[in-house]
């Protein structure tokens, strides 16, 4: 660094172990990174240049922690939050019915953001720092428009897939391809680019049986004339590829491609019952998978051939899914689950190392966002989206790996801070500008009354009962 850069360092990380992320896995240990504005300006091993330290706003001693790059949660349903716990021991088409949507069909624009809220937060502590909801709930129309709300008070940097369905879903929570994008651009021209380009939108198809080809047709060309991507379900259980063959004689991964729905730009969550030819096309086209393990192994849907992907060089990114089916959205626990889901599938325990997991979370999750030229990574000149987590505890002392204690020991009562964008939003882990205990107390009460409208019976439910 130059002595005139030196004088613009807001954030100085120090005494820190740095975990780089870059093609070669580099960890600078001890290491040293420097934050100016919202992006890092330079990143080093030992100690800062001279003076450094004297002139950084804000100076964090990272000794006993490694620093590595915010993760990204690139699936999942945040509105959910309110449902975890009550789709317990359910297959997916039972928990839809059973679960979502009897509770969904009376959220309102309030409810859900609260709901987002403390799942925004569960996502900062989890070391998440960027966020993409599939957020398929409008029974009423304002609700994306308060979850983006939500993520802007929070910080994080965030994508709303806005999801939809024209057909075979809930009446309440189906839609015409041209209300879809109708009300998608509404909400595009007000938060799209938001913040330094933190929120940004695209169209989310929800499910194949759910979207007929007319409004796939309409709303992926409708996503791309933005320069957007497009986010959809995609083969997660065997049942619905069955149906998909059916009815249309196509896997899940044929139909899209016929409709040209694949590319760069287009996640694909879950990806689990895949045949060969449909990892071709997946390759081929440079769509990426979204690999949710803990919802995969909570609603019994399938292993995904991980192994395959990989082999093939296809972009792999990691995900919770919602909290209705995980019940967490734990980041840590997705990197733990990733590696030994493949361990015991494949009955090879050298299937994946930690460093994997780590680049799946975050290279593969800056792929997802389209941003891999500026998150995912520690390096100058990328987006300052940093989380340090310590590792001198009792769940990860004595550290012999940075990479092995990051993926099987820790957990998200070790990080630290979180920085997005350049904002320290948690400070030696407590919450900065918010206060979490009034937005977990508005949740609560927000919570209990949706489920008692919806007649859905919960413990919530009863100490409402009993105290009325």
């Amino acid at each position: 660094m130059s002595s005139s850069s030196l004088l613009g360092v807001d954030i100085l990380i120090e005494k820190t172990a740095v975990l780089l992320l870059d093609d070669e896995f580099t960890v600078l240990d001890p290491g040293w990174v420097a934050v100016i504005g919202d992006v890092i300006k330079e990143v080093g091993s030992g100690t800062p240049p001279v003076g450094v330290r004297d002139v950084a706003e804000t100076v964090i001693d990272g000794s006993g922690t490694v620093t590595m790059p915010g993760m990204v949660n690139a699936h999942t349903h945040l509105f959910q939050t309110f449902f975890r716990g009550l789709g317990d021991d359910k297959s997916l088409l039972d928990w839809l019915e059973h679960c979502i949507w009897p509770g969904a069909v009376h959220l309102d624009a309030q409810t859900a953001k609260l709901a987002a809220m403390v799942g925004l937060i569960e996502n900062l502590r989890t070391g998440a720092t960027s966020v993409i909801d599939h957020q398929y709930i409008h029974i009423d129309e304002s609700i994306d428009d308060a979850i983006c709300e939500a993520a802007d008070e929070i910080g994080v940097r965030f994508l709303l897939a806005r999801g939809w369905a024209d057909r075979n879903y809930e009446p309440l929570l189906t839609e015409t391809h041209e209300q879809v994008i109708e009300r998608t651009r509404t909400v595009r021209n007000k938060w799209q680019g938001n913040n330094a380009d933190r929120i940004t939108i695209e169209l989310a198809p929800l499910i194949p049986w759910g979207c007929s080809d007319e409004a796939m047709s309409q709303t992926i060309s409708e996503s791309r004339s933005w320069g957007a991507g497009t986010h959809i379900h995609c083969a997660e259980t065997h049942t619905e590829v069955e149906m998909s063959i059916d009815e249309r004689g196509l896997r899940h991964v044929e139909w899209l491609s016929q409709l040209g729905a694949l590319g760069p730009g287009t996640q694909l969550a879950h990806s689990v019952w895949l045949d060969d030819n449909e990892l071709d096309l997946i390759a081929e086209s440079g769509s990426i998978v979204v690999h949710c393990p803990v919802s995969n192994m909570y609603l019994a849907s399938g292993v995904p051939r991980i192994l395959d992907m990989i082999d093939m060089k296809i972009p792999v990114a990691l995900a919770s899914d919602g909290p209705g089916s995980n019940n967490r959205q734990d980041m840590f626990e997705a990197l733990k689950a990733t590696i030994l889901l493949q361990k015991v599938h494949n009955l090879n325990p050298t299937a994946l190392q930690p460093e994997d997991a780590l680049t799946m979370a975050c290279r593969g999750g800056a792929r997802a966002l389209g941003k891999e030229k500026q998150i995912g990574q520690i390096s100058s000149g990328y987006k300052a989206d940093l989380v340090v987590v310590d590792l001198e505890t009792v769940f990860t002392a004595p550290v012999h790996s940075i990479a092995s204690s990051l993926v099987y020991c820790a957990s998200p009562s070790q990080v630290r801070h979180v920085i997005v964008d350049g904002q320290l939003l948690i400070k030696d882990s407590t919450l900065l500008g918010l206060n979490e205990l009034d937005i977990l107390g508005q949740a609560n009460e927000a919570a209990q009354k949706l489920f008692t409208k919806a007649g859905i019976e919960s413990r919530l439910t009863r100490i409402s009962e009993a105290t009325s």
